[in-house]
C-alpha cells in the first residue's frame, strides 16, 4: 500500500517502559482507534503456546511476528474514519534488530516504507520514575535507554520528523499529543 498521502496513523514508540502503552490506553478512552504494541501480545502468546518466536529464544522470529502483527494492523485500520495512534509501528521492528545487532531483512526495510505513517512520530523517553519489569517485559535500565536511542536513529533515517513527548502525568500527554497531531 503505497500512497502520496500516508492515513492518519500516528506512531508512539520510545524505549520500554516509558508510557507509551498508558499514553495508547488514554487515547483509546477518549474515542481514538488505536492499534495496540505487538511485541507485548506476541510474548504473551508465545509464552502459551510454548513457541519459540520470543525476544530471548529467536529475536528473527518475534521481529517478524512483530512485522506481520503491525502490517495486518495496517491493513485492517485503513479505512478507518479518522485518526489511529499506534502503540509502536512497523519500524519498530527494525530498530529491535539493530539493538540485538542483528541483520535487517531487505524485506522488512521494504515493509516499511511501503507502509507509511505520518510524518510526525510521538517519542517517548526514557523515565525512570515510571520505568518497571515483568513477565513480559525483561529488559534492564540500560537496554531501555537504548532502544530509545535505536527507535530515534530509525525513525529518522526513515524520514520521520520525531516529537518528543513530555514526561508528564498522562492526561497531559493526552492534550500533548492531540494538539501536536492537530487534533482536539
Amino acid at each position: 500500500m503505497t500512497s502520496a498521502t500516508p492515513p492518519l496513523f500516528y506512531v508512539v514508540t520510545g524505549g520500554p517502559g516509558a508510557g507509551k502503552s498508558t499514553l495508547i490506553s488514554a487515547l483509546e478512552a477518549r474515542g481514538f482507534a488505536v492499534a495496540p504494541e505487538a511485541g507485548r501480545r506476541i510474548i504473551q502468546e508465545q509464552q502459551l503456546q510454548g513457541g519459540r518466536a520470543l525476544p530471548w529464544i529467536d529475536p528473527h522470529a518475534f521481529a517478524q511476528a512483530m512485522l506481520d502483527h503491525d502490517a495486518a494492523a495496517f491493513a485492517r485500520l485503513a479505512g478507518a474514519a479518522g485518526p489511529v495512534f499506534c502503540d509502536r509501528g512497523i519500524p519498530d521492528a527494525i530498530g529491535y534488530l539493530q539493538l540485538v545487532g542483528l541483520a535487517v531483512p531487505t524485506a522488512m526495510w521494504r515493509a516499511a516504507e511501503i507502509h507509511r505513517y505520518q510524518e510526525s512520530v510521538f517519542v517517548c523517553p526514557p523515565w525512570r520514575a515510571i520505568y518497571t519489569t515483568d513477565s513480559e517485559r525483561r529488559q534492564t535500565w540500560d537496554v531501555a535507554e537504548r532502544t530509545y536511542v535505536t527507535m530515534v536513529a530509525v525513525y529518522t533515517e526513515l524520514g520521520y520528523r520525531l516529537v518528543e513527548v513530555p514526561r508528564a502525568p498522562v492526561d497531559e500527554r493526552v492534550r500533548f499529543v492531540t494538539a501536536a497531531a492537530g487534533l482536539r
